[in-house]
């Protein structure tokens, strides 16, 4: 029988353990070639990102605003047209008035918070509404003629993000519907003793991005808080730098937050956000709405008056990005404005 010695046990143990470890190096290279060469991973994570991604939906809150119109409808008899529009007093050739209110929901991200003041990055669209809406009379061929049949005019408008005190009602800082981007802030200065998490990763370059690149996504789709996964396609689809995802979102997602991963995990950056999915659209008739929101009767046949509600299918799979590059670009022509209001967000300008 061979006897090993105290000695002889230990140096046998520490060869082994540098076997092993060698083993696992090499193993780990043959796995993960491309791991480490300073581009964006198109591999799912080869460990464990839940504390990361934790931390970073921290930082993702749920956006809904409201806007409230002043509507007049017109006989088309009264020929009002937009030469004429402003010199008319509508309410005296109106035949009716009313009230009309449209909302919309998406998602914003905390990329700034200092001195009470916070800054949620979102979609312009999400926010932002016309101040006044036309709509003309069609004539027998179903093409608009020149004559308005309703007016609406924008009385009031409320943000919110929730998840904040004080009623979480925001103000809309700045925005750009061309490129479908804005900023919203409030001003928690009595409160300046809060903290509220702020997305603190590095702002990426979308240009960079190839196909297959692998992306987080956070976002609020339906109300509900979730992450999910997507790959890239068709990267620097224009000169911005945009690109498309397959991932499978729902309503909410607009402006919620795309992360790559740049040589593993934790190296998160952000890349852009969802600005829409495609959807088909089409017009349907619909009863005179209930009071209090009852149902009618499905067996006893309708012969009320009918309305146009526009109805809206989600095409799943596919979803366009706004790049982080467009991103910056945005904060850094609209500086001086945020400046004059102090928010400062030079670190997101590339």
């Amino acid at each position: 029988m061979t006897i090993i010695k105290a000695n002889q046990l230990a140096a046998f143990t520490i060869i082994i353990s540098l076997f092993l470890s060698a083993c696992s190096t090499v193993s780990y290279q043959e796995i993960y070639p491309t791991l480490a060469d300073g581009k964006y991973d198109s591999e799912f994570p080869y460990k464990g990102a839940s504390d990361e991604l934790r931390e970073i939906s921290s930082t993702v809150h749920r956006i809904n605003s409201s806007v409230f119109y002043k509507t007049y409808t017109f006989e088309e008899s009264t020929n009002l047209t937009l030469d004429n529009l402003k010199n008319t007093n509508l309410r005296s050739i109106a035949i009716s008035e009313g009230y009309a209110d449209q909302s919309n929901s998406g998602t914003g991200t905390i990329i700034y918070y200092d001195g009470g003041k916070v800054g949620i990055l979102t979609c312009a669209h999400v926010v932002e509404f016309p101040d006044t809406i036309i709509s003309y009379f069609p004539d027998a061929e179903g093409n608009f003629t020149k004559n308005i049949q309703v007016v609406f005019i924008k009385e009031r408008q409320s943000i919110y993000a929730a998840g904040f005190p004080e009623g979480s009602q925001f103000e809309l800082l700045v925005s750009d519907k061309k490129s479908d981007i804005a900023l919203i802030g409030k001003d928690y200065y009595v409160l300046s003793d809060l903290k509220f998490p702020v997305f603190n990763y590095p702002v990426g370059k979308a240009k960079e991005l190839d196909w297959g690149s692998f992306v987080y996504i956070f976002g609020y789709p339906i109300n509900y808080q979730m992450v999910t996964k997507a790959i890239v396609s068709n990267p620097g689809r224009d000169e911005s730098g945009s690109f498309l995802v397959d991932a499978v979102v729902n309503n909410g997602m607009s402006g919620g937050l795309v992360l790559a991963i740049r040589d593993g995990v934790p190296n998160f950056e952000m890349v852009g956000m969802i600005q829409w999915v495609p959807e088909e659209e089409e017009n349907i008739l619909v009863p005179k709405p209930l009071k209090n929101n009852e149902r009618y009767n499905p067996i006893v046949p309708y012969t009320g008056e009918e309305y146009v509600k526009r109805f809206s299918s989600i095409r799943y799979g596919i979803a366009r990005v706004i790049s982080a590059e467009k991103i910056s670009s945005f904060l850094k022509e609209n500086s001086s404005t945020l400046n004059k209001k102090k928010y400062y967000l030079d670190h997101f300008m590339n």
